[in-house]
């Protein structure tokens, strides 16, 4: 069985007041060809599809496309899982609809899916948590956990306000979980895990979502996943990297490089040749870098203006740190804006011992403005539902603009 392991779409993300759905876009072309190239019989998405819970409507319908692409009309079977960033019922609505897909939708740990034959595979057994799937003679056995809290599991988990042992009682709980899933485990049959969670000493960028989940209370000791354990695809952080575990375990990344932390390392899908009782053989595929970011560290406010000079036709997104013994103008800023469109940020560093990031009101990033915006008004920050609302807005409001 040959199964593509993808995950972290975030679809609708912006990088400040830029939407990345254009490279999405892009993205879901070269995944379509992919597996078509490397003929996947299942492809697995571990987890935030959306960057917001309340996506906009584009993002949607991108989503909704790329389902009915790679699906091939219901005989390729999708498995989805939600993320820290999806609205599981949200999600989850059109899951009657999206069998005929051939698309297993789990947004919680009480998920079932429907048992019977579809066009090209059949649903042997299923329960909460875990089915068994047959493709092609070929049978496997999944395990999925979605994104969990103490909410969605709707159990008091932590009782003491310390981060250890409340890291430990959560791994504990996932250990709990997957233990008791785990007994669906056949010894003739793939066994594989679908999760989204932060793996203790797993490496971060900063386009995570900076919550207690990450690296934080609900980070998960390797240690929680049996042993029996084939292959467990992994969602939730943006770089692929494998997990030290006792079985092999894998973080996809993302598909597009979402902040400038991101730019050090390529980004790719996983494609997994896996038998049962035999070893699994697991390769990455690079993807294309659909829109480069690109940071420029100058000396000067002339060097500035050389390195826009230079990426002046290049599509790619630009950050600026600038060194300056003086602020820059308007004028200056405006200048750099006009030779490079995409500029993302401009920062000015005034010495080397004390590093003191300056913008004027106008360049600062769209969100940075709204967040002054929104504390000088209520006197309080704005939370991220605030801030979702508000990229909703805009996103509205730009692809009128566009019409």
């Amino acid at each position: 069985m040959k199964i593509l392991h993808t995950s972290d779409w975030h679809l609708g993300k912006y990088l400040d007041k830029y939407s990345r759905i254009e490279e999405q876009k892009k993205f879901i072309d070269e995944l379509e060809m992919i597996c078509n190239n490397e003929k996947i019989d299942l492809i697995i998405i571990a987890g935030d599809i959306y960057d917001i819970t309340n996506p906009p409507v584009n993002a949607e319908k991108l989503f909704f496309n790329a389902m009915k692409r790679l699906s091939l009309n219901g005989t390729r079977p999708i498995i989805i899982i939600s993320g820290n960033h999806d609205s599981s019922n949200r999600l989850t609505s059109s899951k009657p609809l999206a069998y005929e897909f051939g698309i297993i939708l789990q947004g919680d740990l009480k998920s079932v899916v429907n048992k019977g034959k579809y066009n090209g595979f059949e649903i042997i057994n299923s329960g909460e948590g875990f089915f068994e799937i047959e493709i092609n003679g070929e049978r496997a056995v999944f395990l999925t956990i979605p994104y969990l809290t103490e909410k969605n599991l709707n159990e008091i988990i932590f009782l003491t306000d310390n981060e250890k042992e409340q890291q430990l009682s959560f791994s504990n709980k996932v250990k709990e979980i997957l233990k008791k899933l785990s007994e669906n485990f056949r010894n003739d049959s793939i066994n594989i895990i679908v999760s989204h969670l932060f793996i203790t000493g797993s490496l971060e960028t900063d386009s995570e979502r900076k919550i207690q989940s990450i690296g934080g209370t609900y980070a998960v000791d390797s240690s929680v996943f049996p042993e029996n354990t084939d292959y467990v695809a992994l969602g939730h952080l943006h770089r692929m990297q494998k997990v030290k575990a006792n079985c092999l375990a894998y973080y996809s990344g993302s598909p597009i490089r979402y902040s400038k932390s991101e730019v050090d390392y390529e980004k790719c899908v996983l494609v997994l040749d896996i038998k049962s009782n035999e070893q699994p053989k697991l390769k990455k595929v690079v993807l294309t870098d659909y829109k480069s970011i690109k940071s420029f560290k100058c000396k000067d406010y002339e060097e500035a203006l050389k390195k826009c000079k230079e990426v002046k036709n290049l599509d790619c997104y630009v950050f600026l740190e600038i060194f300056s013994e003086i602020s820059l103008t308007c004028e200056q800023l405006r200048k750099l804006r006009e030779i490079k469109k995409d500029i993302v940020n401009i920062s000015i560093t005034f010495n080397k011992q004390e590093e003191i990031d300056y913008e004027f009101e106008e360049e600062k990033g769209i969100l940075e403005q709204f967040k002054k915006f929104y504390f000088d008004k209520t006197k309080i920050n704005a939370t991220d539902e605030v801030l979702n609302t508000f990229l909703e807005i805009l996103n509205e409001v730009e692809s009128e603009e566009e019409k």
